[in-house]
């Protein structure tokens, strides 16, 4: 009898098959038993008749509990009223029996539920979230492969903050003193653009803010891109190419997943490129008329960001931001020496900001009078400021975070859910 798994099922129909997976849900109607199967790559309901088993299996049937563990047999039909398909069972093994699972059908705290997340990786959406999360990691290979890019791992501990800041884990480096978990590989791939051209990373990243909001956590993960003989407006195009694919490609392998989701799917087909463009003046103009109380000077809060693409279809870069609110290694605009040419990339439905990214400063003296002045140690940045020094070209680059792009096409409110072992500033098990 040969194994299959339940995504592949459909290729199977009047075969005979057998399948090995858990019991996800289970009901009797006396002389039926309809057990919903799960195998990892997908759910199906396989149906044990009293009439087509000997008095044994059906016994064995009657300890089945949430969870267990079962092997089966049994030819694979179509469902008579849906596009599913059900197994018709004439064989069957308890590998086994769950204890009481402690995950019912009813509605339980997000407390108990975090607290038990090594089981509740197990209910529908979190298996639809997490299997969402991982086609978003294939879509970022592969369209960064047909785009010439390679994949250049950067060190998780550093000697130094990316952008300056204190909000770091610091642990002692043997007899080196600090060192610290990386918030971004971004400085250290820039370095690879000059032997590659076009790199990018994937990893986790740490961020000590003492924030709470349903869109941050302690560790994530982060992509970086970055891209020699480009500018800024080069840098935006290579970003929405790659949103739209990556959405595209989820509608295209995640079905399932999304319609366990309960998502809108027409909402994400509308999601291609071009996207829209508004400077930071039009976006504070635009918040200002609505209510807000932005400045000039100020970076977007997470209403003002909700505001943006309130009556939006597509997702809204907001670029050419002021120089104080943005890193050290952003270029200026030459139009304008008190803004950069970076921007942000907004999302739709409320869910923030998705990607942040910007021209870098190629000019050896500028970048280094800027560390100077920003007061960052230069004996941390000399290499750095060197690749300034040898070939230095036009070159841009940005980063996503992953729970954040797998919230905002799932459809999930909070990004905790999108990661299976959230941290954050008051959790760190299980």
């Amino acid at each position: 009898m040969k194994k299959v798994f339940i995504s592949d099922i459909d290729k199977y129909l009047d075969q005979e098959v057998k399948i090995e997976g858990w019991i996800h849900n289970f009901r009797s109607s006396g002389s039926l038993y309809f057990l919903q199967i799960r195998d990892g790559s997908g759910f199906i309901q396989a149906i044990v008749s009293k009439n087509d088993i000997d008095k044994k299996l059906w016994d064995e049937c009657e300890k089945i509990t949430q969870e267990t563990s079962i092997e089966l047999e049994g030819k694979v039909s179509k469902h008579p009223k849906k596009e599913e398909y059900e197994i018709q069972v004439n064989n069957l093994k308890l590998l086994q029996i769950a204890e009481e699972y402690p995950i019912s059908n009813k509605d339980h705290g997000e407390a108990f539920l975090l607290d038990n997340r090594h089981l509740w990786l197990r209910s529908k959406k979190q298996w639809a979230i997490q299997r969402v999360r991982d086609r978003i990691i294939q879509a970022t290979y592969d369209f960064f492969h047909q785009e010439h890019f390679i994949k250049i791992d950067s060190p998780i501990l550093t000697p130094n903050a990316c952008e300056g800041t204190t909000t770091l884990f610091g642990v002692d480096y043997f007899d080196m003193g600090k060192a610290y978990l990386s918030q971004s590989g971004q400085l250290y791939i820039e370095a690879a653009i000059m032997a590659h051209g076009r790199v990018f990373d994937f990893g986790p990243t740490f961020r000590a803010e003492k924030s709470k909001t349903r869109r941050h956590l302690t560790e994530f993960w982060m992509m970086d891109a970055e891209m020699a003989f480009c500018n800024h407006q080069q840098n935006m195009e290579i970003q929405e190419n790659l949103i739209s694919y990556i959405v595209q490609d989820v509608l295209k392998y995640c079905s399932q997943e999304l319609e366990i989701l309960e998502r809108d799917i027409n909402k994400l087909k509308k999601i291609k490129a071009p996207f829209k463009r508004m400077t930071h003046a039009e976006a504070v103009e635009f918040l200002q008329k609505n209510g807000s109380k932005i400045t000039l000077e100020d970076d977007l809060g997470a209403e003002d960001e909700t505001l943006i693409t309130k009556n939006s279809e597509l997702p809204v870069f907001v670029e050419k931001w002021p120089k104080n609110i943005k890193a050290f290694y952003m270029k200026r605009d030459p139009e304008n020496e008190n803004l950069v040419l970076g921007s942000d990339l907004i999302a739709t439905e409320g869910h923030g900001e998705l990607i942040g990214g910007s021209q870098r400063e190629d000019d050896y003296k500028i970048l280094k009078t800027r560390i100077e002045k920003e007061k960052l140690p230069m004996k941390d940045f000399q290499w750095y400021l060197d690749l300034r020094k040898y070939g230095s070209v036009a070159h841009s680059g940005f980063g996503y975070g992953l729970e954040r792009l797998t919230g905002w096409i799932c459809g999930v409110h909070h990004i905790r859910e999108t990661i299976p072992f959230p941290r954050m500033i008051n959790r760190l098990t299980p």
